[in-house]
This record gives structure tokens, sequence and C-alpha cells, in this order.
């Protein structure tokens, strides 16, 4: 009964025709449904239908960390998540792009340091920009080097994803990340007890965003389930220690 009652909790209806008697059938015998086939549902993340998986889990990480959200802000590529989650705490918000365009207030390099005003910002929002960059080391110094002292990056970083194909033709797309590596990288520049890593996802998440499926074909029990062997979105909150 318990294992029923799993399966009716982890499986979407559409495909909900494993049971106790299909997941010990032989192998070969599952039937995969409308799955079964080598092309995406949606080859747009998902959003052409709704939500994308992974922003659910992207805005679910930074609500969860809104309050440090204030001060002097820099966010990479637009404001919106400032705007989603930042308050009267908000001082100002700059947008860093490497092209000027509508709403850039900051164009420069994340790989050069010396591009940005060192110890200028209370907090940087860096939501899934690291794939489209090669040298990551350097993005997470030059983080480092605008944050002030005490100052917080809230950055995510996507695990189980598909490429995309408009950045990899734009910049390049090079890199899918792990709760390891991210602790790793982000624990060189800003120092091991300053970082935080947190994954999202499970098995049944991370196979309707690598199909295109949205958010809301999946239920908010079946979002939130959290499996750390499949990891669909890394959130990182990293301190730059007081000096």
């Amino acid at each position: 009964m318990r294992i029923r009652n799993l399966i009716r909790r982890i499986v979407p209806a559409s495909i909900r025709r494993l049971s106790l008697t299909t997941l010990r059938a032989p192998v070969g015998s599952l039937d995969f449904g409308s799955l079964r086939r080598t092309s995406p549902i949606s080859n747009r993340f998902g959003i052409d239908r709704g939500v994308a998986i992974d922003r659910i889990y992207v805005e679910r990480f930074l609500g969860e960390n809104s309050s440090d959200v204030r001060g002097i802000v820099l966010e990479v590529g637009h404001n919106t998540y400032t705007r989603q989650f930042g308050d009267d705490r908000v001082v100002r918000c700059d947008v860093l792009a490497p092209e000027s365009g509508p709403g850039i207030t900051l164009v420069g390099d994340l790989t050069r340091p010396e591009d940005l005003e060192p110890s200028r910002f209370d907090c940087v929002i860096m939501a899934q920009t690291m794939p489209f960059i090669y040298d990551s080391l350097a993005v997470v110094s030059t983080v480092h080097h605008v944050l002030k002292p005490g100052g917080v990056l809230l950055a995510t970083l996507p695990g189980i994803t598909r490429i995309s194909p408009v950045d990899k033709k734009r910049w390049g797309h090079y890199w899918s990340f792990t709760t390891m590596s991210a602790d790793r990288l982000f624990g060189q520049v800003f120092g091991p007890d300053n970082v935080e890593v947190v994954s999202f996802g499970n098995v049944l998440a991370a196979t309707a965003f690598l199909y295109g499926l949205a958010a809301e074909e999946l239920t908010q029990r079946e979002l939130s389930a959290h499996d750390p062997d499949y990891q669909v979105i890394i959130g990182v909150r990293a301190i730059r220690a007081a000096e």
C-alpha cells in the first residue's frame, strides 16, 4: 500500500501506467507511452507549455534567501529577480551585461575584475549565468571582488539540463554543475566556511524537464520532492568575509 501511495504522489496522471505489478515486470516490458521518443515534447525548456521547471527551483532558492537582496544590488543580465525578491531594502540595482542594451547599467566582462568597481555591492544575483562562460573560477573571483565585505552572492547553476542552442550559438555553452563541484569552486574563492550549497530536483522533475514539460504538468508535491542524486538546479549562497 505504501508503494502504491508513493507512485500516486510522484508519477503524473498522464504516465501513471506503472503499478506494483509493472515495477516487478521483466526488463523491457514497461510501457513508456508518450515518453517513448527520441525528441523532446518541447524544445523550448517547456516555456511554450507553461513555466519552465528549472525556473521554479531558481525562484524557490531566491525566495528562500530574499532577505539577502538588500542595499546596492548587482544582477547579471536583467533586474527581474531584484524586483521580484527585493523590496524597500534595495537602495539601487545595477544590471551587468557584456554588451549595452535596454536596462543595462554596467557593461563589463565577468572574467575581468578590473572592469568593475571593487567592494561596491551588498548583494549579487547571478542566475543561470555560469554555463555560458568558460573561465568559471574567474567569474567567481570577479563576483568576490565587487562584493563589499559581508556582501552576499546568490547564484543558481544548472545540473541536469539540455543544451541551450541560442546561448550556445551566441556565447558558448560549457558547463553543468553538481553540489560538489559548486562547493569546491566557490569555496576556493570565498572560503569553504562562507559557502552554502543546496540542490533541487528528483528523477521525475529531471525527466520532465529534459522532455520539455512545464511545471504545471507536475504537482507541487512532485516538484518539491528532493533527491540529491538528481540535481536539476544548484543554489549557492556565498558571503565575502569581513576584512
